[in-house]
């Protein structure tokens, strides 16, 4: 088993994950719907989370998972059978990019159909951190990987927002998870507009499929869709426009504009694996948290 890559201090001991465990369990993070508020820090590679104030913690920042995480519905059924599941693994560490332009639009991608993980799923743009890889190093080289995008030195800020425990298959429905990572999810504030950014976007057609910008109006309806739940999702705003629009890459080369159905994105995760398009549980999470940062949150 490689080394642990996340690491929990409890009982002031540091402890590894290992991949059938639910890191917001773990913290104590079982009560309520949350979101809780862990303690962390990164170093040499390795991140560092605790429910409660350590020596060289840097940052306090929500951490949230969804209702139906298979990983919380496990622990709750002790006597279901893991054997189909990872026993050898821990839990993988990502880093996914909130880019906003200077007029505050945020870019979401669409992730190719014949992806493992989430096909057809809207995303930030992100990917797993490397050994030894600090959080915005990764951020921003999943982003010119993605996306073809560099943006340039002392035009741009940055700041964590929060983290988000993910599984694929999501739900135990779709089946035994085989994935499972802990997203840090990190806002990156361009000096450049949206306008500017999107003449530069060169997306790599073997994880990005299309990209659009969203505005607050339309990311919070979104945020605030209850992803999971036993609640229908909420009628769009009068306000809301009926569409947005985004691009689309043709399978023949170059972009085509595409208009996207505000609905689409207002979609929960399916009882049932299905690929119907849709915004990703975490990244709805992510948008939230975007929102607080602009003084809209709630």
């Amino acid at each position: 088993m490689a080394a642990a890559r996340l690491l929990l201090r409890l009982a002031g001991r540091l402890q590894s994950v290992s991949f059938t465990q639910s890191v917001c369990g773990l913290l104590g993070a079982g009560q309520g719907p949350g979101p809780w508020y862990t303690h962390c820090s990164l170093e040499r590679g390795q991140l560092v989370l605790s429910s409660n104030p350590f020596p060289g913690a840097s940052e306090r920042l929500p951490i949230q998972r969804p209702p139906f995480c298979p990983f919380a519905a496990l622990d709750q059924q002790p006597g279901v059978s893991r054997t189909e599941l990872l026993t050898n693994r821990g839990v993988d560490l990502g880093v996914a990019v909130i880019l906003q332009s200077s007029d505050q639009t945020v870019l979401l991608t669409r992730r190719t159909c014949t992806l493992r993980i989430s096909p057809n799923v809207w995303v930030p743009p992100g990917g797993h951190m490397e050994l030894d890889e600090e959080i915005l190093e990764c951020g921003l080289r999943e982003l010119r990987e993605e996306c073809g995008l560099q943006l340039p030195q002392n035009q741009f800020s940055c700041v964590l927002l929060g983290l988000w425990e993910s599984a694929y298959p999501p739900r135990l429905s779709w089946g035994f998870p085989k994935y499972h990572h802990l997203v840090l999810y990190v806002l990156v504030t361009s000096q450049e507009s949206q306008q500017q950014l999107q003449a530069r976007i060169q997306v790599n057609p073997n994880e990005v499929s299309a990209f659009m910008w969203l505005g607050p109006d339309v990311a919070e309806a979104v945020a605030a869709t209850e992803d999971g739940g036993t609640e229908p999702p909420r009628r769009l705003s009068q306000d809301l426009p009926p569409s947005l629009s985004a691009t689309e890459l043709k399978d023949s080369g170059g972009t085509r504009p595409l208009v996207l159905p505000v609905s689409t994105l207002m979609r929960a995760t399916p009882n049932a694996e299905e690929d119907k398009e849709r915004v990703s549980a975490g990244t709805k999470f992510a948008l939230g948290l975007w929102l607080q940062h602009l003084g809209r949150g709630r």
